[in-house]
């Protein structure tokens, strides 16, 4: 169970800039990637939504930065209100979440509202030799309307879960706190964008 109920009340004991900060870039497209739970909260997902969103789509992440108990910063995907993201998600058509999960799968989870995207990332990441499938776990389907995931305009959108697993595949880890993006970070990275592109380009 989440330490915090909504931003508010993490605002009112955690320090921005000590405990926590707040990456935002705006784009241009329709798309937006965002890691609710990045940096020392759910380890990867910081990088991962950044590349992905690269130049042209809008980029956040709220970034755990703690020396310890960065999971007490973890709000849960349906509480998200943290103000910045909000007004982010709010002018883009589509958000795209990225977080990790507990597991040793080797495998990328998706749910989210927006199931002919859903679908269409699946296939992408399929057709690369990534394992991917819809999200079995009951508690990840990402089908809240307040679930950050589904806060653009469209009210839809998809919400990635990453075990550990899959990220240390992506990952080479040299040191505890240092991971460094490698060779299958970059396909991966690579396979998300193009499918976004091909994706905006044919259905917005």
């Amino acid at each position: 169970m989440d330490k915090y109920a909504n931003y508010n009340a993490l605002s009112r004991s955690e320090i921005e800039g000590r405990d926590y900060r707040v990456h935002l870039r705006l784009g241009a497209s329709p798309f937006a990637i965002v890691a609710p739970h990045g940096g020392r909260i759910e380890r990867g997902t910081l990088q991962i939504a950044r590349a992905v969103a690269g130049s042209e789509h809008t980029f956040y992440c709220f970034e755990g930065i703690k020396s310890q108990d960065n999971h007490h910063l973890h709000i849960t995907s349906d509480h998200f209100d943290e103000p910045r993201a909000l007004a982010a998600v709010g002018r883009v058509q589509t958000v795209v979440s990225i977080h990790g999960a507990r597991g040793k799968e080797v495998v990328v989870y998706l749910g989210g509202l927006d199931h002919r995207l859903r679908a269409h990332l699946i296939a992408a990441l399929r057709d690369t030799g990534f394992e991917a499938a819809p999200d079995p776990s009951p508690a990840r389907q990402g089908t809240g309307k307040t679930n950050i995931c589904n806060r653009g305009r469209s009210g839809r959108g998809v919400q990635f879960e990453l075990p550990v697993g899959m990220r240390k595949q992506l990952f080479d880890p040299i040191a505890p706190q240092v991971w460094v993006p490698n060779a299958l970070f970059l396909r991966f990275v690579g396979v998300m964008r193009e499918a976004l592109e091909h994706y905006g380009g044919s259905n917005f």
